[in-house]
């Protein structure tokens, strides 16, 4: 798999990231980018900017990229905690994952595995393991078999204080081609 390393945030603000995974949530990571990129058209075409364009005014459109009215209401949430400056990334980023995640949970639609989200991919944390995530649970268990959820967050604390890079991996482990399986015969060579 080789190494991973934290990923560097890109220029936006944690509005626009936070918008963006509530806009994959449980969807595939190909259909999450196909409705973003029509979020991000429709945006520019409007001549707006993130989190100005998400109001009710533009909510018909935004249900045209694809999105569900839940996931409208929540990016209207996040426009509304923007604007009462609930969302300042060098508060957020003093607080431990646990207050950052309890904060960011009083957003509506942002829920924990967002919070788990942003505490990996924007504000780097080293030691964030995203329970809920299917993905990272479906890694572990390639790697350690099938256990019970309780067993697997048994094995994943034991990689703290850097269980952001387990979860790296993880995802790493599900993205690799897997080797192709020789044919079974029932037949014995000669």
């Amino acid at each position: 798999i080789g190494r991973v390393a934290m990923p560097r945030r890109n220029g936006h603000g944690l509005p626009q990231f936070l918008a963006r995974v509530v806009v994959g949530q449980q969807l595939s990571t190909s259909a999450a980018r196909s409705i973003w990129a029509r979020v991000e058209a429709a945006v520019r075409d409007s001549d707006s900017s993130m989190p100005a364009y998400f109001c009710s005014r533009n909510a018909r459109t935004l249900r045209r990229c694809g999105m569900s009215n839940a996931k409208i209401r929540a990016l209207l949430a996040i426009r509304k905690a923007e604007a009462a400056g609930l969302l300042s990334t060098a508060r957020l980023r003093r607080l431990t994952h646990a207050e950052r995640s309890e904060h960011l949970r009083t957003i509506w639609g942002v829920g924990q595995w967002t919070s788990d989200m942003a505490s990996i991919f924007y504000f780097g944390d080293l030691d964030v393991w995203p329970e809920g995530d299917a993905g990272v649970n479906r890694g572990l268990e390639m790697i350690v078999g099938r256990r019970s959820k309780r067993t697997l967050l048994k094995v994943a604390n034991a990689f703290s204080p850097y269980r952001s890079f387990l979860a790296l991996y993880m995802w790493r482990v599900l993205e690799e081609p897997k080797p192709a399986r020789a044919p079974t015969s029932s037949r014995q060579p000669l």
